[in-house]
């Protein structure tokens, strides 16, 4: 259950309204936990519902304006608890590796296309988190806070880095036309 813990996370780094929890997906956590706009919605009513998050009072009562949440001392206790507890890693599951796989018995067809694709996707990714590395976390900056949001973003990188080079790899190793 870690959505709920990402929107609890996110709240408490700034009350925010469900539509600007979906834009701050976008730009950040939803790199590594992605949510779509209902299923954020969905779960802020959950939140509120189980006395974890409030939304906050409007400053002038106005139909239709956006609610704004912020999350409640038990909700701060259940993130602190769900930080706290012991996870196993989960299991790799990557379409890709099983077509590969399954290219083995079937033939290749598409697949080398595919492959170069990916590896354009994997190194727009990369730039892009290097962008973010070299404007947010300039040399100085080592609060506890932007060390930990370092880590993750370095997570990433190193993902990025080893699909890039694996891909190249596979690329450089594919097999070419049965010999006839």
């Amino acid at each position: 259950m870690s959505l709920p813990h990402a929107i609890l996370t996110a709240l408490l780094e700034k009350p925010s309204s469900g539509l600007e929890l979906t834009r701050r997906f976008d730009r950040s956590i939803g790199y590594f936990w992605s949510a779509t706009h209902q299923q954020i919605y969905r779960e802020l009513g959950r939140l509120e519902t189980d006395g974890l998050i409030r939304a906050l009072p409007a400053e002038q009562p106005s139909r239709g304006q956006k609610k704004s949440y912020e999350v409640l001392p038990a909700g701060r206790d259940e993130l602190a608890r769900w930080t706290a507890a012991s996870q196993d890693p989960k299991p790799h599951r990557d379409p890709l590796l099983l077509r590969l796989r399954a290219a083995a018995v079937v033939g290749t067809a598409g697949l080398e296309a595919d492959l170069r694709r990916h590896l354009q996707l994997h190194e727009r990714q990369l730039a892009e988190y290097r962008e973010i590395e070299e404007r947010d976390f300039p040399p100085g900056r080592d609060g506890t806070g932007d060390r930990l949001r370092h880590l993750v973003l370095r997570a990433g990188i190193d993902l990025e880095t080893f699909w890039t080079q694996w891909l190249r790899r596979a690329l450089e190793d594919f097999p070419g036309p049965p010999e006839g």
